[in-house]
């Protein structure tokens, strides 16, 4: 049998409660009785309270929770996650609070059960699919939220992020202004299951990423203020976001007879991919989205978004709630940073 609480309480002669002080409110107890007792809990092989218990009656965990849709490696190899993540670390460890990365899986059942058993006291839902679903089961549990997807939040809930639509509108504004009009558009996972390259996509609405939706929204209203049509424009499903996922994905488009001469990447990751694959195309103009380190030694013009910044506000709007619910509500800027990956349609 393992020692217990009241074992050490027998062995030293106090009571349970005094032994609990020793470990969760040592300023009760004289210096020369807290040693005592942590002597005989280590005599007796005692590791202390159960820190789930501990949790449990103190109402709170110390630890919030990211979600994320994909694997959990995502969290610690995508540029713009780590620096997100930099950023929320910054105000937890102001907090002496934890971080619980929750990758989600595609079944409901499943990401709903990731959820219901997280030990935390908020959720940060950074990057997630089809989010209401995953909102949902946060709000039954009664626990704060924030999200990175401004679109998704409801009324009452807590967001910062920025207008996917509107930067993404910019940066393909930037193209179609260059005269290109035969152009695919590259996103990372567009539809569940979906096979690497050319993707049928009845309406950016049809994406079940708010983040992707949104931005494949934004370029198909640039393209269709010049009079390209949403059926006209190519949509290149990604596999992961990777380099390698992106250039096996505009490959079969690329050695096509009529390849596209412009491609709109939903992320940096991907359209470097697509400068990889590029080769001989090499005046096939290329964009991305967040504007990672990478992006300006590679020439790749991007939008440029605050990555840390927005996981700094995003811990802080759990952390430190503000007053006024309004105070809740974070649109933050973005940039259009044109660089030479970008350039006129090639003339025949």
């Amino acid at each position: 049998m393992k020692p217990t609480l009241q074992d050490v309480a027998n062995a030293v002669g106090v009571s349970r409660s005094t032994v609990s002080n020793a470990y969760s409110r040592p300023d009760q107890l004289s210096a020369t009785l807290r040693a005592k007792i942590l002597d005989a809990a280590r005599r007796l092989g005692y590791p202390g309270p159960d820190p789930t218990a501990r949790s449990l009656r103190r109402g709170f965990v110390g630890a919030i929770g990211v979600l994320f849709t994909s694997e959990l490696s995502y969290a610690f190899t995508d540029p713009f996650a780590v620096r997100f993540l930099a950023g929320v670390g910054q105000v937890a460890e102001r907090h002496s609070t934890s971080l619980l990365l929750v990758p989600l899986p595609s079944d409901r059942d499943r990401a709903r059960a990731a959820v219901d058993n997280a030990a935390v006291d908020g959720f940060c839902v950074y990057c997630v699919g089809d989010e209401e679903h995953v909102l949902d089961a946060i709000r039954a549990r009664g626990l704060p939220l924030v999200t990175t997807a401004p679109s998704a939040a409801g009324p009452a809930d807590r967001f910062v992020g920025i207008d996917e639509r509107a930067a993404a509108r910019s940066v393909a504004a930037h193209v179609a202004g260059l005269g290109h009009r035969r152009v695919a558009l590259l996103g990372d996972t567009v539809l569940p299951d979906a096979p690497s390259g050319p993707l049928r996509l009845a309406d950016p609405r049809d994406a079940p990423r708010p983040t992707t939706r949104d931005r494949l929204a934004g370029f198909a209203d640039a393209f269709a203020a010049v009079g390209v049509a949403w059926p006209a424009i190519t949509v290149l499903n990604a596999t992961g976001n990777s380099r390698a996922a992106a250039a096996a994905a505009v490959a079969p488009v690329l050695a096509g007879d009529d390849p596209p001469t412009a491609v709109l990447a939903c992320s940096d990751v991907l359209a470097l991919g697509v400068l990889d694959a590029a080769g001989p195309h090499r005046h096939l103009s290329v964009t991305g989205f967040d504007d990672v380190a990478e992006a300006a030694a590679a020439g790749l013009t991007t939008v440029r978004q605050p990555a840390e910044e927005k996981g700094r506000l995003a811990a802080a709007l759990l952390l430190e709630p503000p007053a006024d619910p309004a105070g809740g509500h974070l649109l933050l800027p973005t940039d259009l940073v044109v660089r030479t990956s970008t350039g006129p349609v090639p003339r025949s």
